[in-house]
């Protein structure tokens, strides 16, 4: 299968290519095209992956590398042949575009959370989606987390009774704004990039839908350095059964702090509480060469591969969220190989019907967006409460 990975900064470098490799030890070899806005972008990639094999758009060795190329993932698609997977990995407000080109090109996709920033983009890739019959993936990798999935499966066993009520807290430290976002921070906030997250896992983990956010935000720390971005986002999520769920998140931890990212959840429901922290596994590392490190062995991490010590493979769920949208699309496509054009796209519904409800494709990736959405305009508006509209 060929994999079109649309995006080169570090999510694609610390999760999406070592996902893909993973993939392809698991199915074979794949072929992988990238593509950036830079060359110098994909230059670094080759840098960081010695003997990675992949067609890069724009070539680094053909152009000027800090060229700006916003088209080039346009020439990856046309370049792009079917069996495919497309995997967006652009700035959180710039994922529409690319997705719905891709639909409309004939591909499948995986994005990166959350789908996209509005309401009614979503609802334009849910139609394109329908439209085409195409499988739209959102990377929500909270839901493969271990403890994420313990807590469904108790929730949903009735084990916490019904949810009254939850906290969560996810914060970053200030490199991602200053530093690796440092180019497109200011259109996006730390709610919608990280605080997404935790809207989606207690959907996922009760079934329930938004009625009402109601948002915060700070400007201090980066308005003195002359950056119009949020230091911090809280939102207060009311449900329809009258839970309330409260998301507190930052773009300024210091640079010392041991995680890149801070996060917890805790619920309570009428017969029970879940609490824990997300980033303290209870691992952790001090090297010379390294300082201090809170290691969480779970998420995406470097292993000594089982039968050959001296490769490297990388595990974790993380990799397995990126990993079951691919093989979903590799199925799709075995599926519904050798049918005439009505009979395959007869085939791709009856299958996609069966995951609308275990996957988080657009029906119900849009939840979290439509509670972006809801939080910008309370924002916007004073911190008043403001309806979620589906």
């Amino acid at each position: 299968m060929r994999i079109l990975i649309i995006g080169g900064g570090m999510i694609t470098r610390e999760v999406l290519i070592p996902a893909v490799q993973a993939f392809s030890r698991r199915h074979g070899r794949d072929h992988l095209l990238i593509a950036s806005r830079r060359g110098a972008t994909l230059q670094r990639i080759s840098d960081e992956f010695p003997g990675l094999e992949f067609q890069a758009y724009p070539d680094p060795a053909c152009s000027d590398p800090e060229a700006s190329r916003p088209e080039a993932y346009r020439e990856a698609l046309a370049d792009l042949e079917p069996p495919a997977a497309v995997i967006v990995a652009t700035p959180d407000h710039l994922h529409t575009g690319p997705v719905l080109e891709a639909i409309e090109a004939g591909f499948d996709c995986v994005v990166q959370k959350p789908l996209c920033l509005s309401l009614e983009d979503s609802r334009r890739i849910a139609a394109a989606a329908e439209d085409k019959a195409a499988y739209v993936y959102t990377d929500y990798h909270k839901r493969h987390d271990y403890s994420i999935r313990a807590l469904r499966h108790r929730y949903l066993a009735g084990e916490l009774g019904e949810a009254l009520c939850a906290s969560a807290y996810i914060e970053e430290r200030r490199e991602m704004p200053l530093k690796n976002f440092a180019r497109w921070a200011q259109a996006s906030n730390s709610f919608d990039y990280i605080g997404c997250h935790y809207v989606d896992v207690f959907y996922y983990v009760t079934g329930l839908r938004p009625k009402r956010v109601t948002a915060y935000g700070q400007k201090k720390m980066l308005a003195s350095l002359g950056h119009d971005i949020y230091d911090a986002v809280q939102a207060l999520v009311e449900w329809e059964n009258g839970a309330v769920l409260y998301v507190q998140t930052s773009w300024v931890l210091p640079d010392g702090n041991p995680n890149l990212t801070n996060q917890g959840f805790q619920m309570t429901g009428t017969q029970g509480e879940y609490r824990a922290d997300h980033a303290d596994r209870g691992t952790n590392f001090c090297t010379q060469p390294s300082g201090y490190d809170r290691f969480n062995p779970y998420f995406c991490k470097p292993y000594r591969d089982w039968n050959h010590p001296e490769r490297i493979v990388w595990e974790g769920y993380g990799i397995e969220s990126v990993i079951q949208p691919l093989e979903d699309i590799l199925s799709l496509h075995q599926s519904a190989a050798g049918l005439s054009p009505e009979r395959r796209l007869a085939k791709r519904r009856e299958i996609l019907a069966g995951l609308i409800k275990t996957r988080p494709l657009p029906e119900q990736a849009m939840v979290a967006t439509a509670v972006l959405e809801a939080a910008h305009r309370s924002l916007a508006a004073g911190s008043v409460p403001v309806p979620v509209e589906f």
